[in-house]
C-alpha cells in the first residue's frame, strides 16, 4: 500500500491493554465498513509489556485483618500497560490513495 498514516504520542504517557485493543477495534470496524475488507492493513506500533501493581487498602469497620499499610506493599498484578514516549508511533495504518480522508478519521477516532 503507497499511503501510511501514523497515530504518534505527544506526551509521555502509560497505555493499558483495554484502551490499545478498544483503539484497535475501533479502527478495524471503521475501516471495513468505509474502505473494504482488504483495502487496509493495520499495524500496533507498541505493546503492552510492563505489569502495573496494586497494593488493595480497605477503609471500612473490621478492615484491620486485611490491611498491613505500607509494610510487604508490593501489591498483586492488575494489568499491563505500554509505556508509550513523546514521538512514539502508537498505531500505523496503510492504505491507498484513495483512502486517505477515511485513514486520517479513523485515527482521530482511535484516539
Amino acid at each position: 500500500f503507497p499511503l501510511c498514516v501514523h497515530l504518534v504520542s505527544d506526551e509521555y504517557e502509560q497505555l493499558s491493554s483495554e484502551a490499545l485493543e478498544a483503539g484497535r477495534i475501533c479502527c478495524n470496524k471503521y475501516l471495513v465498513k468505509f474502505c473494504g475488507k482488504d483495502q487496509f492493513h493495520i499495524r500496533m506500533r507498541c505493546h503492552p509489556f510492563h505489569v502495573i501493581r496494586i497494593n488493595k487498602m480497605l477503609s471500612c469497620a473490621g478492615a484491620d485483618r486485611l490491611q498491613t499499610g505500607m509494610q510487604s506493599a508490593f501489591g498483586k498484578p492488575q494489568g499491563t500497560v505500554a509505556r508509550v514516549h513523546i514521538g512514539q508511533p502508537i498505531m500505523s495504518v496503510r492504505s491507498n490513495d484513495r483512502f486517505k480522508p477515511q485513514e486520517i478519521e479513523v485515527l482521530r477516532r482511535a484516539k
